[in-house]
């Protein structure tokens, strides 16, 4: 008789691993088998993602966003990448193994020639493939949108930056010394934007934010994208906005005005 392929095997020791399981026992075989004194990869790859999200103060009422107005952001203005860096205590280098948050990159229209300038970070995506391809649940959404990478758990694999469109990620290549107390860094570790969570969870705006409009600039509003009554609700629903890249449907937690 030919067995039933529909129903699992559920017997003690058989149970077939899903798509995260494999990919992670796959990352540990690459990666190697010590991390530290008796810490095998393989034990961390198969960690439980659940118990690395410390989103316990994070309400899923509230969606952290930002709006940027590119018709305000000034070709060969840093403010925003300068505050980023000083922030987050980045070396604010440019070479490949530099970590760098926020970038300004130029587009150009095609058909018309225009040429816009604009900072790029991560997107904070609703539906994040960093999250997705992620082998231990190192990269993770917290309930209020935002996109963190838990540093402990991270081995380094780099699939998440293979995986984000938007190359909003970072290796760490070097040792880091002076951190911020708020924004722990690690060798041997990626990272990207946190959307200076550190800061809006005292309920302040995102260093990059203040630093344009301390500017004079205003071209980055930052709010909650659930308040029908916040500005930045009222002006996504007044204007014509656009996300990057948005064929991929990811729902990025950021938006530009101009683009």
């Amino acid at each position: 008789m030919t067995p039933d392929r529909s129903t699992p095997d559920k017997q003690p020791g058989n149970e077939k691993p899903g798509r995260r399981g494999f990919i992670a026992i796959a990352a540990a075989g690459i990666a190697g088998i010590l991390i530290a004194p008796g810490v095998r990869l393989i034990e961390v790859a198969q960690a439980s993602p659940s118990a690395n999200v410390p989103s316990a103060g994070a309400s899923s009422k509230v969606r952290w966003g930002m709006l940027i107005d590119s018709t305000k952001c000034a070709s060969g203005c840093t403010d925003c990448v300068k505050a980023c860096n000083s922030e987050n205590g980045l070396s604010g280098g440019t070479k490949t193994t530099d970590s760098q948050w926020i970038r300004k990159i130029e587009i150009k229209e095609v058909r018309t020639g225009k040429t816009q300038s604009l900072p790029m970070m991560c997107q904070h995506c609703a539906e994040p493939p960093c999250v997705d391809v992620c082998p231990t649940g190192a990269s993770f959404k917290r309930a209020d949108g935002i996109v963190l990478v838990d540093k402990h758990t991270c081995i380094g694999c780099r699939y998440c930056m293979m995986a984000c469109p938007y190359k909003a990620r970072s290796f760490v290549h070097e040792p880091q010394t002076n951190q911020k107390h708020d924004v722990p860094r690690g060798m041997g570790t990626v990272e990207s934007c946190t959307m200076c969570v550190h800061r809006v969870d005292k309920g302040e705006q995102p260093a990059c934010v203040n630093a344009c409009a301390s500017a004079g600039h205003q071209a980055i509003l930052f709010g909650d994208l659930n308040d029908p009554q916040s500005d930045i609700s009222k002006k996504v629903a007044s204007y014509a906005t656009h996300q990057i890249r948005e064929n991929l449907n990811l729902d990025t937690g950021v938006r530009y005005i101009g683009i």
